[in-house]
């Protein structure tokens, strides 16, 4: 006991420092004692492991690596908001509140739209016993390991405590740490960190938590979901309080507003406020006040109609444009990108920017050594807005006559992008349709990213797609002879190779690459077209028949068919291998569910969200993410959410997974 009763004051006394230093900004004892103190709690610990709990103050430095995220359920949707982007926007926003709530006192909460990475908190009894991501909205990856090394994430709320609270809130990096960041990995000649945002987001989702220990990421809430124990406050504004009380950190730059004149003001303040803040915002949340009147206005979608968020325009900085480099992608598309006198805008050292094509260089009139302005465009992406003035001593963009990788002759598109005519001959395009081929929605071979591929087209090991199959080529031997491959790397990769050999003919043909064929394009093809023979064989009027597809992208289709190249790389996969369950022979009009359109909600046993909805579109159903008026019907499966409240008030049929099964099972006895 006395062990126990030591153990338990060590630990109130260093969360108690924790929430003066993190949470009130003060401190009452040196570095070093504070250090001390967490030194004598490592080591009772240590004596006597049994003392140690999981919202210890020791656990702050991270638990062991975990395999993998499990995936939990919100019991609570997180939804996302509507954006606003002009005054008008705003106004609606306020007037349809006004036309809904006729007497309600016309007040707002309004505070910064953080851009870091959405988190869901669970307490029970005062205790943290789950973090969760967004996810898709109705669940998401349960990350609570890491976000125990959180500083401003309470492991214990502050008595007097409710039973039960769940908290949402963003994950981010202060400005400041994100700086030190990228030189620590400067000095040490590492990748430097794109954002904050996506460092935020990569160091949340860490598989080994004493690597989020390290990345200074921090917690501001912004919303109170779930309560029970006492009261609810009126207002959203006491739920910010009441969470500060219970040892949440808060910032000082939220307001309550009256009306449409004091939240433009507030909007217009903030702005000015943006660039000295010590954290990255893309704009402004501005919502009702009070909790009743939010419950009155309710949803739509994914979102509630009592919330807006606020878009800032992107940050826009000068500077000069260095030199334009040519990338060919994919596709054979060449973009010219703008080397730049690194910049930093909004909170990012910028160097790199995109010009999109040749035609933008053109309008724009650039010359190299010009200054030119720079937005992050959604606040992620860099691109050149416009040239401010001519360079002093300026070299004329020269527009290219062929690849710079392979010296192919260009061709000019409908959109006047120029591309590269040499296919899988140009080693620029050859890498980037391998590792699409590779990717997850394509074949998915794991383990399988750029830079082994890289190294095996360095070695001519392979050069197309079915070569990776050919143990002539890719096996245990030729794989250990990489840099830096071992025999269990190898034997993993070979395994993830074998197994990707089972895929579905929809993924595979979108794997190929064809150019303006995504997932769906691929999936309507699979369904229509069940062979490479028949797909090959058909003409682009067959082709336009199918929905979603085009003069352009059958025209597309069909060019790629007639090369016999890729025809002779289709059958040499299926000779390594290669295989997928075969379609029915029906044409699409007459299956089962022709015509229809499916949703899956929920978590599923009897196999994953993926397969139930291919076995769906195999009997000619169209599978959605969302329930709208056309939705057909609606499988439920377990710890289901908005989707099915909304199936409900549209009369959606809904099935459960078990209605569902049973009536596959007599379509596959019937046939």
């Amino acid at each position: 006991m006395k062990l126990k009763t030591q153990h338990q004051q060590l630990c109130e006394r260093i969360e108690q420092l924790n929430y003066q230093y993190y949470v009130l900004n003060q401190s009452s004892v040196s570095d070093a004692d504070y250090d001390q103190l967490l030194r004598q709690l490592q080591s009772l610990e240590a004596e006597y492991p049994e003392l140690r709990h999981e919202n210890s103050p020791t656990q702050r430095v991270g638990a062991p690596p975990a395999k993998g995220f499990v995936t939990r359920q919100h019991q609570v949707p997180m939804l996302s908001l509507d954006n606003g982007f002009e005054s008008e926007d705003l106004r609606s926003f306020v007037r349809r509140i006004q036309d809904k709530l006729v007497n309600h006192q016309q007040r707002y909460a309004c505070e910064p739209k953080m851009d870091g990475v959405a988190l869901s908190l669970i307490y029970e009894k005062g205790e943290l016993v789950a973090g969760i991501t967004r996810g898709d909205g109705l669940q998401g990856e349960d990350v609570t390991s890491n976000v125990r090394t959180i500083r401003t994430v309470p492991l214990r709320l502050r008595p007097p405590y409710p039973e039960l609270l769940e908290v949402r809130g963003e994950v981010y990096i202060p400005l400041q740490d994100f700086a030190k960041l990228n030189e620590q990995l400067a000095s040490r000649g590492e990748k430097l960190l794109a954002n904050p945002r996506n460092a935020a987001s990569g160091s949340l989702r860490q598989l080994d938590s004493s690597m989020t220990a390290k990345r200074s990421l921090s917690f501001s809430a912004y919303a109170l979901v779930q309560l029970e124990g006492e009261p609810w406050p009126e207002w959203h504004s006491d739920c910010m309080r009441r969470l500060h009380e219970l040892g949440f950190s808060m910032h000082s730059y939220s307001r309550v507003c009256h009306g449409v004149a004091e939240i433009e003001s507030y909007l217009a303040w903030l702005q000015k406020q943006r660039s000295s803040l010590p954290f990255e915002i893309d704009g402004a949340v501005i919502k009702l006040d009070s909790l009743e009147a939010q419950q009155q206005m309710g949803y739509v979608a994914r979102a509630p109609r009592f919330a807006l968020a606020w878009k800032y325009p992107g940050v826009e900085v000068e500077t000069e444009l260095l030199a334009v480099d040519v990338q060919v992608g994919r596709t054979g598309a060449l973009t010219p990108v703008a080397r730049l006198q690194p910049v930093n805008v909004g909170g990012v050292m910028v160097s790199n920017a995109t010009l999109h094509n040749f035609a933008e260089v053109k309008r724009l009139q650039l010359a190299i050594g010009d200054r030119v302005l720079i937005r992050r465009a959604g606040d992620v992406i860099p691109q050149v807005m416009a040239k401010v003035a001519d360079g002093v001593m300026t070299k004329a963009i020269v527009e290219p006559q062929s690849c710079p990788v392979c010296q192919s002759p260009l061709e000019q598109d409908e959109m006047v992008q120029l591309r590269c005519s040499g296919g899988m001959d140009c080693s620029a395009q050859r890498l980037e349709a391998l590792k699409h081929f590779v990717s997850r929605k394509a074949m998915d071979i794991d383990g399988l990213g750029v830079k082994v591929l890289q190294l095996l087209l360095d070695r001519s090991l392979i050069k197309q797609f079915a070569d990776l199959f050919d143990p002539q080529k890719i096996n245990l031997q030729s794989l250990m002879a990489l840099p830096r491959m071992g025999q269990k790397s190898a034997q993993n990769l070979l395994s993830a190779i074998e197994s990707s050999k089972s895929t579905t003919w929809a993924r595979l043909i979108y794997a190929l690459g064809i150019r303006d064929v995504g997932e769906v394009t691929a999936r309507q093809l699979a369904q229509n077209f069940p062979d490479p023979q028949t797909l090959a064989a058909a003409d682009e009027l067959s082709l336009q028949k199918i929905d979603d597809i085009g003069p352009i992208v059958a025209q597309r289709i069909v060019q790629y068919f007639a090369n016999l190249d890729h025809l002779a790389q289709i059958e040499r996969l299926q000779c390594l291998g290669v295989h997928w369950p075969l379609l029915s022979a029906k044409p699409v009009q007459d299956q089962p569910l022709a015509g229809q359109t499916w949703v899956v909600t929920g978590k599923l046993e009897a196999m994953t969200r993926d397969q139930l909805e291919q076995r769906l579109r195999s009997l000619g159903a169209k599978t959605a993410s969302s329930v709208s008026a056309k939705t057909h019907t609606l499988v439920v499966g377990k710890d289901a959410g908005s989707k099915l409240v909304k199936a409900q008030s549209l009369n959606v049929r809904t099935w459960s997974e078990q209605d569902l099964l049973q009536w596959l099972d007599t379509q596959e006895e019937g046939e």
